[in-house]
């Protein structure tokens, strides 16, 4: 596992849910469909796009915000990259 990838999903009731998910690869399709999407091992934000606009973070404020939210995944995306 190398990348965190996320993907949010609009219910007709004007709910927005989250699905989560990990690769070790970004494939084509994952940068056309996905909101967001981390590197683990080169520390990095590859895309960042919330309600359809681009969003400018850094991977610390991601990772900050991502290990409150799912804190045994991040943390084990930490461990097997090596990210202090």
């Amino acid at each position: 596992m190398r990348y965190l990838l996320i993907t949010f999903f609009r219910k007709p009731g004007g709910q927005i849910d989250e699905q989560v998910g990990f690769s070790k690869k970004v494939r084509t399709s994952d940068l056309q469909t996905c909101n967001v999407i981390v590197d683990y091992l080169e520390r990095k934000v590859l895309k960042c796009v919330i309600e359809g606009k681009i969003t400018p973070t850094t991977f610390e404020a991601m990772n900050e915000y991502y290990k409150q939210v799912y804190p045994s995944m991040v943390e084990q995306l930490e461990k097997i990259n090596g990210v202090k």
